[in-house]
């Protein structure tokens, strides 16, 4: 049975060894994610980021019981070599996943399938199997473990002592983190405990005759003997009693906080994997320069805590990692730097919650106005082309992709006619087109099939939705397409042209983004304008037309608004909404056009096939 099972190859990057991790830091952690599962289902290459790699040296640095090959970055396959690495792909296939997050969560995956008593590894996706499973261009979390504080590290370690007596600002991040209330599954529950213990503690202080203390933050015993009573695979000794009365009728918000026990909350996570590499470089790299934690009481709490955990210390000898003993610290040290942190971070919170706004948007469009700025529309270049349906292969349909009703396949279908129409008036052959955020693969399979002298490239976080496209196109024997279960920032391949059909809100201006760094036309169509906001890589508006009249929050009315076109709106009120998307997609075109872009905002035809019927049209000038 398991020959059937097809080798998979995981490809990491080495660009230098420093003490007893390897760089850069993604590496390490994928390599002690492999240790800790006790996982040998991958056939694993390193690619050395420069020219002159020791053999020797990589091997004694390695884990011991790891085969690993070295490889020259132009031997990849072609699929990886558009990637970021850590990514892994079926040997010969066409399917590649690529980042840190989505290759560790598929070595889980692949590691509890072949053996399913490691209910362990699988504990590591936790609730819901969602750990750090949200892109890192939307979830602060994520993008804090996967990219910040890998990076932070990693920049810490190339300074000169002198320059790096400075705890790094994602570092404090963690902290505030860890210092922040837990929220899991059925905390009240757990909170009334809680209050029931502390309570009980106070009256036994008290019939002793000591003094009777409250600790704001007490030594968390009920969330560390629930945390490790899970990892031990043991269940929590049950309360015969009922609760007392006074707990059970204690209001919700007067129930005391839990406390962090690993980087998440009370349960160890694929969060507390990625992050123990980081943090054991940065915990060595300044016990070697003598500067005291005293600032960092919770990561050094969760540092020692994290080895307490079964499997970890194996697998860090594995990986030869030499895990430091801390002492413990107090928490009432000295806290400058974190508070600087925590001020910081309160500036960015106030930022993101000033998203509740009120009033219309006629002000703000007034507003444009009066300086000449109004919604404007480019005609549709071929409002009647269409493509016959009828004759071509059942798979390449939308309706094949997962159940649809009739009347929304024939609305996928009109949306299809308005892209394909746009990118064959813009393809050539031998050109590479990549459908961003493609989900089920509706224009990619369409597009592979109508061009098979393109080659395409499906693009999608979701592994699912990717799975069905790759089920879809294995039907029609397409053999020009590729699949890649990435973050968007993770491709970071040549191609002519990037098509996007109704990427939500901030994803549309990265997918227009990494066309214009390509120097590639674009074909997309906007959606959910309701969810733009100012992000880490994006502010708007974008435009200096725009910035110059409108402030963020005048955008985001429009934003707001631009999301009211749905067809059982007044119609008056669905023309208000189609006028806004029209000026949020102007702003899009005038920023595209100050990066030496041609743009046309065009209406899909007809506008019924869907309530986001705006088209962008870029070509670099």
């Amino acid at each position: 049975m398991k020959d059937s099972i097809p080798e998979e190859h995981l490809y990491l990057a080495f660009s230098h060894h420093c003490g007893d991790s390897i760089f850069p830091l993604h590496t390490s952690i994928s390599l002690f994610l492999l240790s800790y599962c006790d996982c040998k289902l991958f056939k694993v290459f390193l690619v050395p980021t420069g020219e002159n790699a020791d053999d020797e040296l990589i091997t004694k640095i390695l884990p011991h019981d790891l085969e690993v090959c070295l490889i020259s970055r132009h031997q990849l396959p072609m699929v990886v070599q558009s990637c970021c690495l850590p990514a892994v792909v079926v040997k010969d296939g066409t399917f590649c996943r690529a980042g840190l997050s989505v290759v560790l969560r598929h070595i889980i995956q692949k590691a509890y399938e072949a053996d399913t008593s490691k209910k362990d590894v699988l504990e590591l996706l936790g609730f819901k199997k969602t750990c750090l499973k949200a892109c890192a261009e939307v979830s602060g979390w994520t993008r804090l473990c996967e990219i910040n504080i890998p990076l932070a590290v990693e920049r810490l370690l190339t300074k000169s002592p002198e320059h790096c007596q400075t705890v790094p600002a994602d570092i404090l991040e963690l902290e505030r983190k860890l210092g922040e209330p837990v929220r899991v599954h059925n905390d009240d529950k757990i909170r009334r405990q809680k209050l029931q213990q502390q309570k009980a503690g106070a009256k036994a202080a008290a019939a002793e005759g000591e003094p009777v203390e409250m600790h704001e933050h007490p030594l968390p015993n009920l969330e560390l003997s629930i945390a490790f009573s899970k990892l031990l695979v043991q269940k929590v000794s049950p309360t015969v009693n009922r609760e007392p009365s006074h707990i059970r009728k204690t209001k919700t918000t007067d129930l005391p906080p839990l406390d962090h026990v690993f980087a998440e909350g009370l349960y160890f996570t694929l969060a507390d994997i990625v992050l123990l590499p980081c943090i054991h470089q940065f915990l060595v790299f300044f016990k070697k320069q003598g500067i005291n934690l005293l600032n960092l009481p919770l990561i050094s709490s969760w540092y020692r805590r994290i080895q307490e955990v079964p499997g970890v210390k194996k697998a860090a000898d594995k990986c030869n990692m030499q895990l430091l003993q801390l002492r413990e610290l107090q928490s009432g040290a000295a806290e400058e730097q974190l508070q600087s942190c925590l001020l910081i971070s309160g500036e960015l919170q106030e930022e993101h919650e000033d998203n509740h706004f009120i009033g219309g948007p006629r002000p703000t469009m007034t507003k444009l106005l009066e300086s000449g700025i109004q919604a404007k529309f480019s005609p549709h270049p071929c409002p009647d082309w269409t493509l016959d349906w009828n004759s071509l292969p059942a798979a390449v349909s939308p309706g094949e992709g997962k159940f649809m009703s009739r009347d929304r396949a024939l609305r996928k279908q009109q949306q299809l006619n308005n892209l394909i129409a746009a990118v064959k008036k813009l393809a050539k052959p031998g050109d590479v087109i990549v459908d961003f955020c493609s989900g089920g693969g509706h224009v990619g399979i369409v597009l592979a099939h109508m061009m098979p002298s393109c080659q395409v490239v499906l693009i999608e976080n979701k592994e699912l939705s990717l799975i069905r496209a790759k089920e879809r196109s294995d039907e029609l024997g397409l053999n020009n397409i590729w699949f890649i279960q990435a973050n968007l920032d993770y491709f970071n391949g040549t191609f002519n042209i990037g098509v996007a059909l109704h990427a939500c809100g901030v994803a549309t201006d990265m997918v227009i983004e990494h066309c214009i760094k390509a120097r590639a036309a674009f074909v997309v169509c906007p959606c959910c304008y309701g969810f733009i906001q100012n992000t880490v890589k994006f502010s708007y508006p974008q435009s200096h037309q725009f910035k110059a009249i409108l402030s963020y929050k005048e955008h985001m009315i429009l934003c707001r608004f631009a999301d009211q076109t749905a067809v059982q709106l007044p119609p008056e009120r669905r023309s208000i909404g189609k006028q806004c998307m029209g000026l949020v997609d102007l702003d899009r075109a005038w920023a595209a056009e100050g990066q030496n872009y041609s743009v046309q905002v065009i209406s899909m035809e007809p506008e019924s096939c869907s309530p986001k019927n705006n088209m962008l049209v870029g070509t670099p000038a």
